[in-house]
């Protein structure tokens, strides 16, 4: 199974936005952004398994580092003092204190890009498939078709985040929907460790 290596396209530089949204107990939060890092993957080809469709095309994956400030409450001990009969007295008191502080976030998009050719275009299923199984890190999975009924290979594309896996399966059909003479499921992307 062929998979093209990363190639690190670029960072971009720190640009800061503030967004303020109310969260939990009132405080609010605003998000700064730290930087990007793009990456570029080719895929495929890939044909079906009677060899008369063929998918390929590449990946873009881009990662946005960002802050998200937010208000943290901490419980502090003051020294509280008073003068009684002379005599100065002092006892430690809690007191709520709340402080500005941020954690690391990140958010990952990706876009797909792609070309399906279609060998065999006239007769019962005369059309190219390409099936996309898009898996994201907390599990759940979801899918993209696209078909190619002509001569001419068709281009396509789609665009998601947090992807963990890609997979493609390039199979025939008619118009519909893919009949059969499926590809096993190739690589298109997988996120890194």
């Amino acid at each position: 199974m062929r998979f093209a290596t990363r190639i690190l396209i670029g960072v971009a530089a720190a640009t800061s936005v503030a967004i303020a949204a109310p969260a939990a107990a009132g405080a609010t939060t605003t998000t700064t952004a730290a930087s990007a890092t793009s990456s570029y993957d080719s895929w495929g080809a890939y044909d079906s398994s009677d060899g008369k469709a063929s998918a390929k095309g590449s990946v873009v994956f881009h990662q946005k580092k960002y802050k998200e400030w937010y208000w943290k409450t901490f419980w502090v001990k003051k020294k509280i003092c008073w003068e009684k009969d002379g005599d100065t007295k002092c006892k430690w008191v809690p007191k709520k204190v709340k402080k500005h502080v941020f954690e690391w976030k990140h958010v990952d998009t990706y876009t797909v890009h792609g070309n399906l050719y279609n060998k065999k275009w006239w007769g019962k299923n005369d059309c190219a498939w390409a099936t996309f199984k898009i898996v994201e890190h907390d599990g759940s999975t979801h899918f993209e078709r696209y078909d190619n009924c002509h001569k001419f290979p068709k281009h396509f594309s789609f665009s998601g985040k947090d992807a963990e896996h890609i997979t493609v399966k390039v199979s025939r059909g008619n118009e519909w929907s893919p009949k059969g003479w499926h590809s096993d499921w190739e690589d298109v992307y997988h996120a890194a460790p």
